[in-house]
């Protein structure tokens, strides 16, 4: 199938490019990028080998009470809305992330202490099923060996609304517009945005793009940026931050 990225991607930048169909029969060959719902991807003008989850991977179900068991392909808002209905804890922090679970899982993400892989069971791959203590997971980053299909969590009751408030006002302030959410990992015990706002970067333009006023960890298309606007930007801040703080960042994003 063909996919127009400047539409799909959330950053909007990227032109239209090929993308395989990826099933349980055909995982196993692929040889590429899997693209989830490309939240958190850069296209390149030459991208490799991009594949896209089928409908089949999108699923959610409750298994004797004490395991859910989440399809690749299932966006977080649905289940985030299947834990609340069911009264399941430790899925509030996906309020407002955006997002299916296969990029979930390949990013750790989280917020506020919350961890996609905390309650996490065990994973279903292309290479075959793996516990929760075979699979290595850092802040920001995992290391999820073949194509994710689905994995399982154990839950219990008690979802926390008042939590689930709390994150998404907090998540309220974000700066508005095309973005990858945040562009790099805040180091240890500091902030990305605090360190690009101290090498007068917050609001620093190149071409469509530029680091938000708002929140400076926010790279933000603004006008028909680039993947060369966005790359120069990052660059940028990069080197900057090493310069005069000696820290190097690293990026969230995945440049493909």
């Amino acid at each position: 199938m063909l996919i127009d990225f400047s539409k799909f991607s959330s950053i909007k930048i990227g032109g239209v490019f090929e993308v395989a169909e990826i099933s349980y029969e055909n995982a196993s060959e692929f040889n590429g990028v899997i693209i989830g719902a490309c939240n958190n991807i850069l296209i390149s003008p030459k991208p490799p080998n991009l594949g896209i989850l089928s409908d089949d991977f999108k699923f959610i179900e409750l298994l004797d009470d004490e395991i859910l068991r989440v399809g690749a392909k299932t966006k977080s808002s649905q289940i985030y809305n299947f834990a609340k209905k069911q009264n399941l804890a430790g899925f509030e922090f996906l309020r407002g992330i955006p997002g299916t679970l296969g990029g979930l899982l390949t990013m750790n993400a989280g917020l506020k202490g919350f961890e996609i892989s905390n309650s996490l069971v065990s994973a279903t791959t292309s290479k075959g099923k793996f516990i929760r203590d075979e699979l290595d997971f850092s802040y920001r980053k995992s290391e999820i060996p073949g194509v994710i299909f689905e994995a399982e969590f154990s839950v219990k009751s008690g979802f926390d609304s008042s939590l689930s408030d709390e994150i998404s006002k907090a998540r309220n302030n974000q700066p508005k517009g095309y973005s990858f959410g945040s562009c790099f990992k805040n180091p240890a015990n500091d902030s990305a945005g605090r360190l690009i706002e101290s090498v007068q970067l917050k609001g620093y333009k190149i071409g469509g793009c530029k680091f938000s006023e708002i929140h400076a960890n926010f790279l933000i298309n603004f006008d028909n940026g680039k993947f060369e606007d966005a790359t120069k930007l990052i660059n940028l801040a990069k080197k900057r931050v090493l310069e005069e703080h000696g820290v190097k960042l690293e990026c969230e994003v995945k440049i493909v």
